[in-house]
């Protein structure tokens, strides 16, 4: 009796493991989610939030995979940056900014940012943007594309408008203020 219990209880996670976060990604719920998205409509979201970019000292979340060069053209970075509702790091997590971001600029210091926000808790958890785009960090605003989503934000796009909130020249340890407007679909 105790083995059919154990074995009902595992088969019910294992149908239940596609609904994590409350959101259905099987290949018929998505199948489902396009049948029905004639019946749609598209939704303007906004977000804001705070993103910890850290180099060096404790907790790093950044790490150059490359030597560095003056104004970083050529250097490479792999990131999973927490991303928070405020500018302090403690305050609360949204998610994390995983990919890269890379000196793409010979001339000035650009960066290259592929970044996909999973975002982990909140209404949006267990949903992903994903930004594709320019980022020349020494002017005060930059703007980036948001070239697709996946949750409650498939075939999303948008923009992000970023500004540095605060960077320590010591450490290169940076905050970065994100402004995010996307559009996605709900139903009717």
């Amino acid at each position: 009796m105790a083995a059919r219990a154990t074995l009902l209880l595992l088969c019910s996670m294992i149908i239940a493991m596609p609904m994590v976060h409350g959101i259905d990604e099987s290949p018929q719920a998505v199948e489902k989610w396009f049948e029905e998205l004639g019946q749609m409509k598209e939704k303007v979201t906004k977000i804001h939030f705070y993103l910890h970019d850290t180099v060096s000292g404790k907790n790093i979340t950044s790490f150059n995979v490359t030597a560095t060069k003056p104004n970083q053209f050529g250097q490479i970075n792999v990131a999973d940056d927490p991303f928070t509702t405020g500018p302090e790091l403690n305050s609360t997590i949204l998610g994390r900014a995983q990919g890269i971001y890379l000196g793409a600029g010979l001339q000035e210091t650009d960066l290259f940012v592929a970044f996909n926000f999973v975002f982990m808790t909140g209404k949006y958890s267990g949903s992903t943007l994903t930004v594709l785009g320019r980022d020349p960090i020494l002017q005060k605003y930059r703007e980036m594309p948001i070239i697709g989503g996946s949750g409650v934000f498939r075939l999303a796009r948008g923009i992000t408008t970023s500004q540095t909130y605060s960077f320590d020249t010591t450490s290169l340890n940076a905050v970065v203020e994100y402004h995010v407007i996307v559009i996605h679909y709900i139903l009717k």
